[in-house]
C-alpha cells in the first residue's frame, strides 16, 4: 500500500499571525504628558515648556502628542488640576470655617512650593476643564458659606487667602540674601539690621512669615464676617 500524500500546507488567503512586540511609539496618556510638562517645567521653567520639547521628553513625534493634547494651554489645564489634586481640602465640612482654611492654605502653599515656576502661569489660568482644581474650590466654597461667609463674598475671601498662599509658595524659593542692603545700610539701618536678625534662619524664616502672615489674614476674615453680617441684619 503507499503511503497517503502528507498534507499539502495551506495557501489559502489567510496571513500569518502578527508577532507581539513594542509599539512603534509609546503609549500617550494624561498622566504620563502632565509629569513629563512637569518634569520640564522644573528644569527649565515655563518658557522651556513647548510642544515639540514635550514631544522629545515623551520620546514621541509630535503629530502623535497632537494626537492627545490639543495645545500647550490644554497641557498647562493639565498640570494646574494635577498640582491642585494634592491640596487637602479634607477639614471642609468637618472643622470650622477658619480651621478648615488655615489647613488648605497650608497643603495648597506646600503643593505650589514644589512647583514655584508655574506659579505666574497657574495664577491666571482658567479653571474649565479642571475637574480637580473645580472640585477643590466647590469644597472650600461649601465650607465657607456653611460657616456664614454670605455668597456675594465667597470667591472674595478665597481670593484673598489664595494670593497669599501664591506669594508665599514662591518665598519659599527665594534666596535667603533676597533682603541683603549691601553696601548701602546708610539708606536702611534699621531694615538691615532686622534683616541681620533673621538671617540663619533659612526655610524656617519663609515658614514663619507664613503663619504670622495667614493667622492675621484669617482674623482678619473673622473681623469682617461678623462685621458684615451685623451690618445686614
Amino acid at each position: 500500500m503507499e503511503p497517503a500524500p502528507s498534507a499539502a500546507p495551506e495557501t489559502s488567503g489567510a496571513s500569518a499571525p502578527r508577532r507581539r512586540g513594542r509599539p512603534s511609539q509609546p503609549v500617550l496618556s494624561r498622566g504620563k504628558i502632565t509629569t513629563a510638562a512637569l518634569a520640564i517645567i522644573g528644569r527649565a521653567g515655563y518658557e522651556g515648556l513647548t510642544m515639540a520639547a514635550l514631544a522629545r521628553e515623551l520620546k514621541t513625534a509630535p503629530s502623535a502628542l497632537y494626537n492627545h493634547v490639543a495645545s500647550k494651554d490644554e497641557v498647562l489645564n493639565w498640570v494646574q488640576d494635577d498640582v491642585n489634586d494634592t491640596i487637602d481640602t479634607s477639614a471642609f465640612g468637618r472643622d470650622p470655617w477658619d480651621v478648615a482654611l488655615i489647613r488648605w492654605a497650608y497643603s495648597y502653599r506646600e503643593a505650589f512650593a514644589n512647583h514655584s515656576p508655574l506659579i505666574p502661569v497657574i495664577a491666571v489660568l482658567p479653571i474649565t476643564g479642571a475637574p480637580h482644581t473645580l472640585e477643590m474650590y466647590e469644597r472650600v466654597a461649601e465650607g465657607l458659606r456653611a460657616g456664614g461667609w454670605p455668597e456675594d463674598l465667597v470667591i472674595d475671601a478665597i481670593v484673598a487667602v489664595e494670593s497669599f498662599i501664591l506669594g508665599s509658595a514662591m518665598d519659599v524659593s527665594a534666596p535667603e540674601w533676597i533682603f541683603d542692603v549691601g553696601e548701602r545700610r546708610d539708606l536702611a539701618p534699621t531694615f538691615a539690621d532686622a534683616v541681620g536678625a533673621r538671617r540663619g534662619r533659612g526655610r524656617a524664616a519663609a515658614d514663619d512669615a507664613f503663619a504670622l502672615g495667614l493667622h492675621a489674614l484669617v482674623a482678619g476674615l473673622r473681623g469682617t464676617l461678623a462685621s458684615t453680617l451685623a451690618t445686614r441684619r
